[in-house]
């Protein structure tokens, strides 16, 4: 009997400490299995894409932020992310140009420190500098998959191909070739910034595209650097190819990895012809049928001259074809169960002025050129909403690094603002918002304020010394509510305490930007730096 009792005794011993064992065993696998995800980023970035070019725009919670009339324009897939989104009212490209604008994209820098001052193109110096960290640095750093598709255009185009558009990499033949007038293939190493995945289309021709891949089988087997025409239309092939990246099925990349993803989609940028334009969105929506003449119904700016604006059918069929493979893109994030788990930014480089000024394009001061769509898209983690804070491109980068929790990854270099607070919490007050953002073009400098724009022009040449001495060509304000078409410039003597205004904060940001003319104080005769 007694021995019984010892044998009690040892088995109630040995079952206290094993399940005492197993606590401490099961404890922190619990909590491994509640860490929070890391978030995913999909940066969706259409070529010369209108601020007002979606059809959100024309209901009533969104109508009320419109400066004039927004476009009748289809994009549902747009007009949802935005609904379920966050949409900037006041998103700006500071420097309207595509070179630039992707500059300022990647790096959160302006352009004296990103080493962009004007599009890439062969007679030209200017190419994204190697030692800048870019968004796709950063989130490689960060233990992210990294991914490009579409279009660059941040790298000096030089004669390195063969005949055939093949890259050589030197200008001994068969290499001293140029592919392309602008835009360049990225060749592997520091210029192409920790981009993993690699997928890039050359050339502004949306049918016939020069493709390079470093995935031999997007590219029927081909080697890094060796051309492929896949004569598909750019938003389609490159929908199709982010499909393939999502599902994973050739181990494309780490699936225990988020992933930092830029789509950047040359249309709706031009040519606007038949040849580059999805023709069955054109009838569907914008063809004689639908508009029997191009007027006020499809071109309803006031500013706008119809005939400048006579690609107008074109630029809207692309708009919605864009649409359409966004919403293909968005199909695949769901099926592959990630779509509640990323963070989607759509924008654009710049916009387009459609016929307004009598213009066509970009790279002028008005503010059709450089108004641009910003919408974030992060469902479950952000209230629908509005917020009319004055936004920047550099403000992107640090903007998602903040939403993804990366805050204390910012560069110190960085010189945009991280508006993270805003978006989380709705207009947050307890972030300062800017009182104006600076415009910039080769030969004008200037600053967009929550109802102004102030515009400053140097003359075509300087004859002056003395750079504070010099005479401006021009310099004018636009006042963007009573003159929301901006049909009448007045002079800095009309309108004398808000051009003081504009100018103070123009010099402020001018120095911030560490821009050439605040190096050399140019017109401090106007300027207070």
């Amino acid at each position: 009997m007694r021995f019984i009792k010892v044998i009690i005794v040892i088995l109630i011993t040995v079952c206290f400490y094993n399940c005492k064992s197993k606590v401490k065993v099961n404890t922190p696998a619990l909590s491994n299995n509640t860490t929070i995800k890391k978030p995913n980023i999909l940066i969706i970035y259409p070529d010369q894409l209108r601020r007002y070019s979606a059809g959100f725009w024309s209901e009533d919670k969104y109508a009320k932020h419109v400066v004039g009339k927004p476009d009748p324009v289809i994009t549902p897939n747009i007009d949802n992310l935005a609904k379920n989104g966050v949409v900037f009212t006041q998103a700006v490209s500071n420097f309207p140009l595509c070179s630039p604008a992707r500059g300022m994209l990647l790096t959160g820098m302006y352009p004296e420190q990103n080493g962009i001052w004007n599009n890439c193109h062969k007679t030209r110096d200017d190419s994204l500098k190697d030692d800048v960290s870019t968004i796709t640095d950063l989130f490689f750093e960060a233990g992210y998959n990294t991914s490009y598709f579409g279009k660059c255009h941040w790298l000096k185009n030089d004669p390195l191909f063969d005949e055939n558009g093949n890259y050589i990499g030197t200008t001994e033949k068969p290499g001293g070739n140029y592919l392309n007038n602008y835009d360049t293939y990225i060749p592997p190493g520091k210029s192409r910034h920790n981009i993993e995945y690699f997928y890039q289309a050359v050339k502004d021709v949306h049918f016939d595209p020069l493709v390079f891949s470093n995935i031999p089988n997007t590219i029927e087997g081909k080697k890094d650097g060796e051309l492929h025409q896949p004569k598909i239309f750019t938003p389609k092939n490159e929908a199709q190819k982010i499909a393939e990246y999502l599902k994973n099925k050739s181990n494309q990349r780490d699936s225990n990895k988020p992933f930092c993803m830029i789509w950047s989609l040359n249309p709706p940028h031009n040519p606007w012809n038949d040849k580059s334009t999805d023709m069955e969105m054109l009838h569907k929506y914008y063809d004689e049928d639908n508009f029997p003449k191009i007027d006020k119904s499809l071109i309803v700016r006031e500013n706008a001259d119809l005939e400048k604006g006579d690609h107008v059918r074109h630029y809207f069929a692309n708009v919605t074809s864009v649409d359409k493979y966004i919403g293909e893109v968005m199909k695949s994030l769901k099926e592959v169960g990630e779509l509640k788990n990323t963070i989607i930014i759509v924008s654009s480089d710049h916009g387009e002025m459609l016929g307004s000024h009598g213009k066509k394009g970009k790279n002028v001061p008005e503010l059709e050129a450089y108004a641009v769509p910003f919408i974030v898209h992060w469902p479950n983690q952000l209230k629908s909403g509005v917020t009319d804070v004055l936004f920047s491109v550099t403000d992107v980068l640090p903007t998602i690094m903040g939403l993804s929790g990366l805050h204390n990854k910012i560069p110190k270099e960085v010189q945009g603002n991280d508006f993270t607070e805003i978006i989380k919490n709705n207009n947050s007050s307890s972030v300062e918002k800017p009182e104006a953002v600076l415009f910039m073009l080769s030969k004008y400098r200037g600053v967009l304020s929550n109802r102004y724009s102030l515009y400053l022009k140097k003359p075509k040449k300087e004859k002056a010394n003395n750079f504070n001495t010099l005479t401006l060509e021009e310099g004018f304000i636009y006042d963007n509510e009573n003159d929301p078409y901006q049909l009448n410039r007045l002079s800095l003597k009309d309108k004398p305490l808000v051009a003081k205004n504009l100018l103070t904060k123009l010099g402020v940001l001018l120095k911030k930007a560490n821009d050439p003319w605040y190096q050399k104080k140019l017109y401090s005769n106007f300027i207070p730096y």
